[in-house]
Protein backbone atom coordinates (compact mmCIF):
# COMPACT_ATOMS: atom_id res chain seq x y z
CA UNK A 1 0.00 0.00 0.00
CA UNK A 2 1.14 3.46 -0.80
CA UNK A 3 1.78 6.45 1.75
CA UNK A 4 -0.71 8.23 -0.05
CA UNK A 5 -3.70 5.64 0.35
CA UNK A 6 -2.86 5.38 4.28
CA UNK A 7 -3.05 8.93 4.40
CA UNK A 8 -6.53 8.77 1.98
CA UNK A 9 -8.00 6.59 4.85
CA UNK A 10 -6.68 8.02 8.22
CA UNK A 11 -8.21 11.59 6.32
CA UNK A 12 -11.29 10.37 5.98
CA UNK A 13 -11.93 9.10 9.55
CA UNK A 14 -10.64 12.74 10.85
CA UNK A 15 -13.18 14.29 8.51
CA UNK A 16 -15.80 11.58 10.39
CA UNK A 17 -15.17 13.01 13.68
CA UNK A 18 -15.23 16.08 12.84
CA UNK A 19 -11.75 17.66 13.00
CA UNK A 20 -9.98 18.63 9.88
CA UNK A 21 -8.24 16.00 7.55
CA UNK A 22 -5.36 18.34 6.65
CA UNK A 23 -4.31 18.41 10.07
CA UNK A 24 -2.33 14.96 9.57
CA UNK A 25 -0.48 15.96 6.86
CA UNK A 26 0.33 19.03 8.63
CA UNK A 27 1.79 17.05 11.62
CA UNK A 28 3.55 14.64 9.78
CA UNK A 29 5.33 16.51 7.60
CA UNK A 30 6.21 19.26 10.75
CA UNK A 31 7.70 16.08 12.88
CA UNK A 32 9.60 14.55 9.77
CA UNK A 33 10.65 18.23 8.78
CA UNK A 34 9.82 17.63 5.45
CA UNK A 35 9.39 20.39 2.72
CA UNK A 36 6.48 20.26 0.74
CA UNK A 37 7.83 18.76 -2.21
CA UNK A 38 9.83 16.29 -0.42
CA UNK A 39 6.11 15.21 1.36
CA UNK A 40 4.62 14.69 -2.04
CA UNK A 41 7.28 12.32 -3.25
CA UNK A 42 7.44 10.29 -0.02
CA UNK A 43 3.37 9.59 -0.59
CA UNK A 44 4.15 7.74 -3.59
CA UNK A 45 6.59 5.22 -1.73
CA UNK A 46 5.43 1.88 -0.05
CA UNK A 47 3.90 2.28 3.61
CA UNK A 48 6.41 0.77 6.00
CA UNK A 49 5.22 -0.93 9.23
CA UNK A 50 6.90 2.02 11.03
CA UNK A 51 5.40 4.28 8.53
CA UNK A 52 1.34 3.29 9.73
CA UNK A 53 2.44 3.13 13.39
CA UNK A 54 3.64 6.95 13.21
CA UNK A 55 0.50 7.90 11.32
CA UNK A 56 -1.42 5.85 13.52
CA UNK A 57 -0.47 7.98 16.68
CA UNK A 58 -0.75 11.25 15.19
CA UNK A 59 -4.00 9.97 14.35
CA UNK A 60 -5.55 8.89 17.11
CA UNK A 61 -4.16 12.20 19.01
CA UNK A 62 -6.09 14.25 16.50
CA UNK A 63 -9.16 11.92 16.44
CA UNK A 64 -9.38 12.34 20.34
CA UNK A 65 -9.44 16.09 20.01
CA UNK A 66 -5.89 17.12 20.46
CA UNK A 67 -4.87 20.63 18.87
CA UNK A 68 -2.06 19.73 16.15
CA UNK A 69 -0.06 22.53 17.96
CA UNK A 70 -0.16 21.01 21.25
CA UNK A 71 1.14 17.38 19.34
CA UNK A 72 3.75 19.51 17.96
CA UNK A 73 4.47 21.45 21.20
CA UNK A 74 4.86 24.70 19.30
CA UNK A 75 2.59 27.15 17.56
CA UNK A 76 4.06 29.89 15.55
CA UNK A 77 3.08 33.91 15.89
CA UNK A 78 4.11 37.15 14.99
CA UNK A 79 7.05 35.63 12.98
CA UNK A 80 8.46 33.96 16.45
CA UNK A 81 8.10 29.88 17.61
CA UNK A 82 6.42 29.69 21.09
CA UNK A 83 6.07 26.28 23.02
CA UNK A 84 2.37 25.35 24.16
CA UNK A 85 0.75 22.83 25.53
CA UNK A 86 -1.97 22.15 27.33
CA UNK A 87 -1.28 24.93 29.89
CA UNK A 88 -1.96 27.96 27.53
CA UNK A 89 -4.26 28.79 24.74
CA UNK A 90 -2.69 28.09 21.22
CA UNK A 91 -2.12 31.52 20.16
CA UNK A 92 -4.59 32.62 16.91
CA UNK A 93 -3.84 34.83 13.83
CA UNK A 94 -6.86 37.43 15.04
CA UNK A 95 -4.46 38.10 18.16
CA UNK A 96 -1.09 38.71 15.30
CA UNK A 97 -3.53 42.13 14.42
CA UNK A 98 -4.01 43.21 17.81
CA UNK A 99 -0.48 43.32 18.22
CA UNK A 100 0.23 45.08 14.69
CA UNK A 101 -2.06 47.52 15.65
CA UNK A 102 -0.29 48.39 19.07
CA UNK A 103 3.24 48.17 17.04
CA UNK A 104 1.37 50.43 13.94
CA UNK A 105 -0.13 53.15 16.62
CA UNK A 106 3.23 53.66 19.18
CA UNK A 107 6.37 54.41 18.55
CA UNK A 108 9.95 53.23 20.33
CA UNK A 109 9.75 55.62 22.87
CA UNK A 110 10.11 54.18 26.45
CA UNK A 111 6.31 53.03 27.40
CA UNK A 112 5.51 50.85 30.28
CA UNK A 113 2.82 48.03 29.26
CA UNK A 114 1.11 45.40 30.70
CA UNK A 115 -0.21 42.30 29.18
CA UNK A 116 -3.37 41.00 31.14
CA UNK A 117 -3.77 37.20 30.77
CA UNK A 118 -0.81 36.46 29.54
CA UNK A 119 -0.90 32.55 28.48
CA UNK A 120 2.03 31.61 26.27
CA UNK A 121 3.49 35.36 26.56
CA UNK A 122 2.65 35.31 22.97
CA UNK A 123 1.28 38.88 23.09
CA UNK A 124 3.90 40.12 25.74
CA UNK A 125 7.10 38.80 24.02
CA UNK A 126 6.14 39.69 20.80
CA UNK A 127 6.02 43.70 21.68
CA UNK A 128 8.84 43.14 23.95
CA UNK A 129 11.42 42.04 21.07
CA UNK A 130 9.84 44.56 18.28
CA UNK A 131 10.06 47.30 20.94
CA UNK A 132 13.08 46.74 23.42
CA UNK A 133 12.64 50.30 25.04
CA UNK A 134 8.96 49.04 26.46
CA UNK A 135 9.06 48.44 29.87
CA UNK A 136 6.85 44.77 29.53
CA UNK A 137 5.02 43.10 32.52
CA UNK A 138 3.35 39.80 31.84
CA UNK A 139 0.34 38.70 34.44
CA UNK A 140 -1.59 35.75 34.49
CA UNK A 141 -4.06 34.09 36.66
CA UNK A 142 -2.33 30.59 36.38
CA UNK A 143 0.81 29.56 38.00
CA UNK A 144 1.21 27.04 35.09
CA UNK A 145 0.42 29.42 32.16
CA UNK A 146 3.16 31.79 33.39
CA UNK A 147 5.66 28.98 33.95
CA UNK A 148 5.06 28.45 30.32
CA UNK A 149 5.44 32.07 29.39
CA UNK A 150 8.73 32.36 31.28
CA UNK A 151 9.99 29.65 29.25
CA UNK A 152 9.09 31.09 26.45
CA UNK A 153 10.60 34.66 26.82
CA UNK A 154 14.21 32.76 27.99
CA UNK A 155 14.08 31.02 24.88
CA UNK A 156 13.35 33.79 22.96
CA UNK A 157 15.66 36.12 24.97
CA UNK A 158 13.47 38.47 25.43
CA UNK A 159 13.34 41.08 28.74
CA UNK A 160 10.16 41.45 30.56
CA UNK A 161 8.46 40.83 34.17
CA UNK A 162 6.23 38.23 35.14
CA UNK A 163 3.20 38.77 37.84
CA UNK A 164 0.90 35.64 39.12
CA UNK A 165 -2.28 38.55 39.05
CA UNK A 166 -6.16 38.12 38.69
CA UNK A 167 -6.45 41.25 36.55
CA UNK A 168 -5.19 43.68 38.74
CA UNK A 169 -5.50 42.39 41.91
CA UNK A 170 -1.80 41.69 42.43
CA UNK A 171 -0.12 44.81 40.83
CA UNK A 172 0.14 48.14 41.44
CA UNK A 173 2.22 51.53 39.32
CA UNK A 174 0.47 52.86 36.10
CA UNK A 175 0.64 51.95 32.16
CA UNK A 176 0.89 53.68 29.71
CA UNK A 177 -0.30 50.54 27.81
CA UNK A 178 -2.60 48.30 29.12
CA UNK A 179 -3.05 45.11 26.81
CA UNK A 180 -5.34 42.14 26.68
CA UNK A 181 -6.73 39.06 25.15
CA UNK A 182 -8.90 37.58 28.00
CA UNK A 183 -11.22 35.28 27.97
CA UNK A 184 -14.76 36.37 26.73
CA UNK A 185 -16.45 33.52 25.19
CA UNK A 186 -19.69 33.02 27.02
CA UNK A 187 -20.60 29.65 28.69
CA UNK A 188 -23.42 29.16 26.43
CA UNK A 189 -21.98 29.66 23.28
CA UNK A 190 -19.68 26.06 23.77
CA UNK A 191 -21.40 24.83 20.42
CA UNK A 192 -19.90 27.82 18.36
CA UNK A 193 -16.14 25.98 19.67
CA UNK A 194 -14.16 23.93 17.82
CA UNK A 195 -14.26 19.74 19.31
CA UNK A 196 -10.64 20.55 19.53
CA UNK A 197 -10.57 23.39 21.16
CA UNK A 198 -13.36 22.59 23.63
CA UNK A 199 -11.39 18.99 24.59
CA UNK A 200 -7.81 20.01 25.28
CA UNK A 201 -7.51 24.42 25.87
CA UNK A 202 -7.94 25.34 29.15
CA UNK A 203 -11.02 26.03 29.93
CA UNK A 204 -10.20 29.48 32.47
CA UNK A 205 -8.48 30.77 29.06
CA UNK A 206 -11.79 30.47 27.03
CA UNK A 207 -14.96 31.05 29.28
CA UNK A 208 -15.98 33.66 31.28
CA UNK A 209 -18.77 34.68 33.33
CA UNK A 210 -21.48 37.65 32.49
CA UNK A 211 -22.11 36.34 28.37
CA UNK A 212 -18.75 36.34 28.60
CA UNK A 213 -18.05 39.96 29.69
CA UNK A 214 -16.96 39.43 33.28
CA UNK A 215 -13.35 40.28 32.30
CA UNK A 216 -13.88 43.37 30.26
CA UNK A 217 -15.78 44.62 33.25
CA UNK A 218 -13.07 43.80 35.81
CA UNK A 219 -10.72 45.45 33.51
CA UNK A 220 -12.94 48.72 32.92
CA UNK A 221 -14.22 49.27 36.36
CA UNK A 222 -9.97 49.15 37.66
CA UNK A 223 -8.10 50.47 35.11
CA UNK A 224 -8.49 53.95 36.02
CA UNK A 225 -6.41 53.35 38.71
CA UNK A 226 -3.65 52.07 36.19
CA UNK A 227 -3.31 53.67 33.78
CA UNK A 228 -1.28 56.80 32.76
CA UNK A 229 -2.63 59.93 32.11
CA UNK A 230 -2.56 59.31 28.32
CA UNK A 231 -1.99 55.53 28.81
CA UNK A 232 -4.08 53.74 26.03
CA UNK A 233 -6.04 50.35 26.63
CA UNK A 234 -5.65 47.26 23.78
CA UNK A 235 -8.05 44.94 24.01
CA UNK A 236 -9.19 41.68 21.99
CA UNK A 237 -12.84 40.50 22.11
CA UNK A 238 -15.43 38.20 20.76
CA UNK A 239 -17.21 38.76 17.24
CA UNK A 240 -20.74 39.96 19.00
CA UNK A 241 -18.94 42.09 21.78
CA UNK A 242 -17.83 44.90 20.26
CA UNK A 243 -21.48 47.12 21.46
CA UNK A 244 -21.40 46.02 24.75
CA UNK A 245 -17.33 46.30 25.29
CA UNK A 246 -17.52 49.95 24.12
CA UNK A 247 -19.94 50.82 26.62
CA UNK A 248 -18.17 49.86 29.35
CA UNK A 249 -15.13 51.29 28.91
CA UNK A 250 -17.22 54.60 27.09
CA UNK A 251 -18.90 54.45 31.13
CA UNK A 252 -15.44 54.08 32.68
CA UNK A 253 -13.59 56.76 30.71
CA UNK A 254 -15.76 59.50 29.11
CA UNK A 255 -12.90 61.81 28.64
CA UNK A 256 -11.39 59.16 26.34
CA UNK A 257 -11.93 57.93 23.05
CA UNK A 258 -13.31 53.92 22.30
CA UNK A 259 -12.92 52.66 19.00
CA UNK A 260 -14.07 49.03 17.74
CA UNK A 261 -12.37 47.65 15.30
CA UNK A 262 -12.23 44.81 12.91
CA UNK A 263 -10.42 41.99 12.05
CA UNK A 264 -9.69 40.82 8.58
CA UNK A 265 -12.75 39.18 7.97
CA UNK A 266 -14.81 42.25 8.90
CA UNK A 267 -15.48 40.97 12.26
CA UNK A 268 -15.16 43.07 15.30
CA UNK A 269 -12.48 41.83 16.98
CA UNK A 270 -10.23 44.83 18.87
CA UNK A 271 -11.54 47.71 21.12
CA UNK A 272 -9.23 50.65 21.61
CA UNK A 273 -9.11 53.27 24.70
CA UNK A 274 -7.18 56.24 24.25
CA UNK A 275 -7.14 60.01 23.97
CA UNK A 276 -8.19 60.25 20.42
Amino acid sequence: MKLAQVFADLEGKLAAVGEEPESLAFVYRSLKNLSFTDFILCLQLDATEQDVAFLQSIFQQLAAHRPAQYILGKADFHGLVFQVDERVLIPRPETEELVDLILAENGAEQLTVLDIGTGSGAIAISLALSRPDWQLTASDISAEALSLAQENAQNLQAQLNFRLSDVFDNLDGRYDLIVSNPPYIAHDDQEEVGLNVLASEPHLALFADENGGAIYRKIAEQASQHLTERGKIYLEIGYKQGKIVKELFAAQFPAKRVRVLQDQFGQDRMVVVDNG
